[in-house]
């Protein structure tokens, strides 16, 4: 893949030279406050930005919103301790982008296979709504993750957030890529699948079923299988 120029424009955070923020990232000030309660209250946890996960030569990269506050910051894994990452994963599974069993641990034997995953904000916000700044601070890191993945052909937004920090990283328009449950996106290269987070609650009250999150993956498989 062809980076494109408007993603690989963006600059890179004083100090910063990679994808992955350091662990006492000081850009956002309300999430590191947020990030020193909880390291003082939970000690053991991660506590930190969350880095990604899986292969920089898989062709697929899924994007969260941000880590869940008992979930990947908890544990130091996108989508890992919490409900949403027991459907994305067992979804994943089942269509292929993932081998072993999960077990909502970060030791467990579970491996991402031709696929990554991230967040659009790799820091755990109070009440998991981080703010525009804070979404626009963490751009660049995730602008270098696209920029690291040179086979990258498909990208699933989780939620309208991650889609809008998709867009904003490749330089498009929000109007004209609105974000719908099921809609598809070409950007350049790439192709953007959008879906409705996986969040406990998008379940419980019925915004997302199993199976609508499986028709989104079904679509991300066919493309992928297309490009042999």
């Amino acid at each position: 893949m062809k980076v494109s120029s408007k993603v690989s424009s963006i600059p890179a955070p004083a100090g910063h030279a990679g994808p992955e923020p350091a662990r006492d990232c000081p850009r956002c000030p309300r999430l590191v406050a947020f990030r020193e309660h909880w390291r003082a209250q939970e000690p053991a946890w991660h506590n930190a930005p969350v880095p990604s996960f899986g292969p920089e030569d898989g062709r697929l990269l899924i994007v969260g919103l941000a880590p869940g506050l008992r979930g990947a910051n908890r544990t130091g894994r996108p989508f890992t301790g919490d409900y949403a990452g027991e459907l994305l994963y067992s979804t994943l599974i089942r269509f292929g982008f993932a081998t072993g069993v999960f077990e909502a641990r970060p030791d467990d034997s579970l491996r991402l296979r031709d696929a990554r995953l991230t967040n659009a904000v790799r820091c755990v916000p109070p009440e998991n709504k981080p703010t525009t700044d804070e979404i626009r601070n963490c751009r660049p890191f995730f602008a270098a993750t696209i920029g690291l993945l040179p086979a990258l052909s498909a990208i699933v937004a989780l939620g309208k957030i991650a889609h809008d920090q998709v867009l904003a990283a490749h330089g498009e328009t929000l109007s004209h890529h609105k974000f719908a449950h099921g809609a598809v996106h070409r950007l350049g290269d790439v192709v953007l699948f959008d879906s409705y987070h996986c969040s406990r609650y998008n379940t419980n009250t019925g915004v997302l079923t199993t199976d609508m999150f499986h028709a989104v993956f079904a679509r991300v498989r066919a493309h992928i299988d297309t490009l042999g």
